[in-house]
C-alpha cells in the first residue's frame, strides 16, 4: 500500500511542478513529499526527477512512469466518486427474493415505484416459495412470512397481513361449505386445521383434508378462483385483485402473519437495500390500512 502511496505522491509532484507545490496541494510537509519521492526511487531503482535548485526535470523512465500514476490515480478517484454516489443515490444491482403471493401485489409494484425514482437501480427479482441461501445465493434482501432463525443474518419485521379463508361468491353463499373441496398449498399438509377467532376472542377450529395440493400459490388461486373450492390466500391479495372471491368467515379471524426483510449485511447496509426495505414497508402498511 506504501508503493501506491508513493507513486500517487510522485504524479502530484510532477501535475504541480515542484515538491513544495505538491506539498501545499496535498497539505503535507515538504520534507514527508521529498522523502515519499526518495524511497519510490529506492524502490525501483530508477531516478524519476533530475532535481536542480531551480527546477524538477522528468527523465525518460520519470516519464513513463508518470503516465501510470497518472492512470492509477484517475481510476482511484472514478472509485472514490462511485462509492460515494452509491451512499448518496441508490443505484446498482439489487436481488430481491420473495413469496409468490407477496412478489406481484407487494414488492413488484414497490420496486417499481423506486426505478421511477431512481433509475440507476438494477434490481433482480426473485420469485418462489423456497427458501434461498442468502449468502450462497447472493441475495442482498428476502422477504419473509414470520421470523428467520438463522442467527447470523439480520432481520426486520416491515409489516403484516391476514391469511383469509376464501372461495368464489357462488359456491360460499350457495354451497355446503362444510363438503367443499379444499385447495391448499403443500407446506400446509394434508390435514388442515385452522384456528379462527371472533370479536370476543373465541377460539373456532375449522378443520379439513386437502383434497387438492400445489406448490404454487397461484396454481392454488387459480383453483379456487374457478370454483373448485375453497382455500387461504392473504387479504390484500383478496383486496386487490380478487373481486370475484369472498370470505368463507368473514366475522372471523386468522392470526395475525408478520412480514420479515432478512439481509446478509452485519454493518453498512447498501442504500439500495435500505430504500427498498422501506419502499416495501410502505406498500405492506397502505394495504393492512385499507
Amino acid at each position: 500500500m506504501n508503493q501506491l502511496r508513493h507513486m500517487s505522491i510522485f504524479a502530484h509532484i510532477v501535475e504541480t511542478g515542484s515538491i513544495t507545490n505538491a506539498a501545499q496541494a496535498l497539505q503535507l510537509s515538504k520534507s514527508v513529499v521529498s522523502q515519499h519521492l526518495k524511497l519510490l526511487e529506492q524502490e525501483l531503482g530508477v531516478l524519476l526527477i533530475k532535481r536542480t535548485t531551480r527546477k524538477h526535470i522528468l527523465t525518460n523512465e520519470g516519464e513513463a512512469f508518470y503516465q501510470s500514476c497518472r492512470e492509477m490515480n484517475k481510476i482511484a478517484d472514478i472509485a472514490w466518486k462511485q462509492a460515494k454516489n452509491s451512499v448518496e443515490v441508490p443505484q446498482g444491482n439489487i436481488k430481491i427474493t420473495a413469496p409468490n403471493a407477496l412478489m406481484d401485489v407487494v414488492i413488484a409494484p414497490a420496486v417499481g415505484d423506486l426505478l421511477k425514482k431512481y433509475p440507476l437501480l438494477k434490481p433482480e427479482l426473485i420469485s418462489g416459495d423456497d427458501h434461498l441461501n442468502l449468502m450462497s445465493d447472493n441475495i442482498d434482501l428476502a422477504i419473509r412470512v414470520g421470523r428467520s432463525q438463522t442467527s447470523n443474518i439480520k432481520q426486520r419485521r416491515i409489516g403484516q397481513f391476514r391469511d383469509v379463508l376464501c372461495g368464489r361468491h357462488n359456491l360460499v353463499t350457495q354451497g355446503d361449505i362444510n363438503n367443499a373441496m379444499y385447495i391448499a398449498n403443500t407446506w400446509q399438509g394434508k390435514r388442515i386445521s385452522h384456528e379462527f377467532s371472533d370479536n370476543q376472542g373465541k377460539l373456532i377450529v375449522f378443520e379439513a383434508t386437502a383434497q387438492c395440493r400445489s406448490n404454487s400459490f397461484y396454481s392454488c388461486l387459480a383453483l379456487i378462483k374457478e370454483g373448485a373450492g375453497i382455500g387461504l390466500i392473504p387479504d390484500f391479495q383478496l383486496s386487490s385483485v380478487e373481486p370475484a372471491l369472498v370470505e368463507v368467515f368473514p366475522h372471523l379471524t386468522l392470526p395475525i402473519n408478520h412480514v420479515y426483510a432478512l439481509y446478509p449485511y452485519e454493518k453498512h447496509l447498501p442504500l439500495s437495500v435500505k430504500v427498498c426495505i422501506d419502499a416495501i414497508a410502505n406498500k405492506l402498511d397502505k394495504f393492512s390500512k385499507r
